[in-house]
């Protein structure tokens, strides 16, 4: 499963049809796109032919188990896509070794729906981190040479203007908060202006103005956002 626009997928791997039909409503009524597999088979064989932004991994699956769909996920498929672990072993190695064959995070059972979505949510977060490119309908970001792109012209930005774009396309279609964008810009060290507003108006004008399309949002009371408003 591809995530559609900007929506988020999941690939959810638990044996156990209450648990999984409980989390999955959880991640669906927040925005989630969710593919299930109930044993290791059929998890490897969406995982390799379907996209995921994360798989959430049960240990203890028929067939093939979860650290086995794992390793080969890694070795054989060479697949860097997130995975949360979720099991009810709590052991010291039976966390290493889910460590060691490539997951990202473990979760014991019972958890918490909040904080299996937060985990998810920053995994998927690092992984973005080592994307090249961000791109939100037809802007694109790229990280390595700081080139921006919207259809096909090149916009020119400080360095100030792309950070506060990366921000903005990296948590897309979220609403960014004016404190958490200060914080990431200038950490405690705020300046004594609002500079946040400035720098915001001069970024719509530059990538949006000369469209069509507005993709620079204000949450009046919230924040910012970049989206697709066509999706």
């Amino acid at each position: 499963m591809t995530a559609v626009g900007n929506h988020k997928s999941v690939l959810l791997v638990e044996d156990n049809q209450d648990l999984a039909a409980t989390v999955g409503e959880y991640l669906e009524a927040g925005g989630y796109i969710l593919d299930y597999a109930a044993d290791g088979l059929t998890a490897m064989h969406l995982a390799v032919t379907e996209s995921y932004d994360a798989i959430v991994l049960d240990l203890t699956i028929p067939g093939i188990d979860g650290i086995e769909v794992c390793r080969r996920l890694r070795e054989d498929a060479n697949l860097d896509t997130p995975v949360v672990m979720l099991t009810a072993r709590d052991q010291l190695q039976d966390k290493i070794t889910g460590f060691d064959v490539g997951a990202d995070d473990y979760l014991v059972k019972p958890f918490d729906l909040a904080e299996l979505e937060a985990r998810i949510e920053a995994n998927i977060r690092r992984a973005k981190g080592h994307v090249a490119r961000l791109e939100v309908a037809d802007l694109s970001l790229d990280l390595q040479t700081m080139e921006v792109v919207r259809a096909g012209q090149s916009i020119h930005l400080s360095k100030t203007l792309f950070e506060i774009l990366k921000i903005l396309m990296r948590e897309s279609p979220k609403v960014v908060s004016r404190e958490a964008l200060e914080r990431e810009l200038w950490g405690d060290d705020f300046p004594e202006s609002d500079p946040l507003r400035s720098h915001l108006y001069v970024l719509r004008k530059l990538i949006d103005k000369p469209f069509d399309i507005t993709l620079l949002e204000t949450a009046a009371g919230h924040g910012y956002r970049i989206y697709d408003p066509g999706q």
